[in-house]
């Protein structure tokens, strides 16, 4: 069990991604089953097309963005919530003035990234 603030966890910068940081707010070795992280996108930032062996939910905290799933293309903002199942292709633009900011828990499980 544990309380902390999001203030208080550290920032690390994405690969491969422009403008995007990450904080792991729930580790794989603080919970059994789901680890939890937060991701900023700045403006005009990016996550480009990749891939994943585990499965991604996850709650827009603030800001608007293009998210791509597969073939298909979403404007999302504060509010919104996408399952994005493994081995989706799926990529983030932020196209919004403010930080895009969501919430993503995974399962700890072996999760690899590939850029596409």
């Amino acid at each position: 069990m544990s309380v902390k603030h999001i203030d208080n966890i550290p920032s690390e910068a994405v690969p491969n991604a422009v403008g995007v940081s990450k904080q792991v707010l729930i580790s794989p070795e603080e919970a059994p089953h789901f680890a939890m992280r937060c991701f900023t996108i700045q403006p005009g930032g990016k996550m480009p097309l990749h891939t994943n062996t585990v499965e991604h939910e996850q709650y827009v905290l603030s800001g608007k963005a293009k998210v791509t799933l597969g073939e298909e293309h979403y404007e999302v903002e504060a509010g919104n919530v996408v399952f994005i199942p493994a081995g989706m292709p799926h990529a983030y633009t932020n196209i919004g003035e403010e930080p895009f900011r969501f919430l993503c828990s995974i399962p700890n499980l072996d999760d690899r990234t590939t850029y596409l």
